[in-house]
């Protein structure tokens, strides 16, 4: 009789499981429907299609757009407080790293529609500024996700680095650039990953700020509305070959790479 042996490897099939149905087998079903047209039969109609619609364009454009200044934006205000935040020495740092996630422990809905009453307040208006008010939006949700990576890659940091910048001639100003930020490329990366590509779909802000359809999240739901699941995995496609391109164009920077980089900066 054979007694079933348990090993760590056992462990992954629950998750082996989980991504054969809910990963695999959902884009088998969107690339079936990308490359096939009403009758089932295959075609790069709905590929040619795409990039032929102007609308379609214009909300690529606009929705890389949005993503872009938001991304910038969550990066020049979280940086500078994950910096002050891992490097200032506060005895409760903890607490005050706390006050800048607690939002993130906020329903979503109440979160926007907060921040919609503020807008309304200040602009009266909102559908007259819709890509400032998608920018405020999207940062207002996002940055959290941009603060925590920071802060983990900068509070990691052996204090000696900068010990010995500054020892061997390097003033402030200088031993934060050629130390700092190159050792902390690795938590910028991981933000800017965890913000851009979010930005790029997250249609809901954008609907609950303006009633606006420019994100690509909204183009993918209009489609799949109007029961055209042809036109709508192939947006999706390609929205996935943009996520995997930007990975693998912010996936060469690691720590053992970036830590090697800054050493010989020394």
């Amino acid at each position: 009789m054979h007694i079933f042996k348990f090993s760590r490897k056992s462990l992954g099939i629950p998750y082996l499981v989980f991504l054969i149905f809910f990963v695999v087998l959902p884009l088998l079903v969107l690339f079936y429907f990308a490359f096939t047209n009403g009758q089932g039969r295959f075609t790069f109609s709905n590929l040619t299609g795409f990039f032929t619609d102007p609308n379609a364009i214009g909300t690529l454009a606009y929705s890389f757009a949005v993503a872009i200044v938001t991304t910038a934006l969550c990066l020049l205000i979280a940086y500078p407080s994950a910096y002050f935040l891992a490097t200032a020495g506060f005895r409760r740092e903890g607490v005050l790293l706390l006050l800048f996630i607690m939002p993130m422990w906020i329903n979503f809905s109440l979160r926007i529609t907060a921040l919609k009453e503020i807008l309304t307040v200040i602009e009266g208006n909102l559908a007259k500024f819709p890509f400032l008010n998608a920018v405020v939006g999207m940062t207002y949700d996002f940055l959290p996700f941009m603060i925590l990576p920071i802060y983990n890659t900068i509070s990691r940091l052996d204090p000696s680095l900068i010990e010995a910048a500054k020892d061997l001639g390097a003033n402030d100003r200088s031993a934060f650039l050629k130390v700092t930020l190159p050792l902390s490329m690795p938590g910028i990366i991981s933000g800017v990953s965890m913000v851009f590509l979010p930005a790029m779909t997250n249609y809901v802000v954008l609907d609950m700020l303006y009633n606006s359809t420019y994100i690509m999240g909204s183009l993918i739901g209009s489609y799949f509305s109007a029961y055209n699941w042809h036109g709508g995995s192939m947006i999706a496609l390609i929205l996935l070959a943009i996520i995997i391109v930007f990975n693998i164009l912010t996936g060469g920077s690691d720590d053992s790479k970036t830590s090697g980089a800054g050493g010989s900066l020394l």
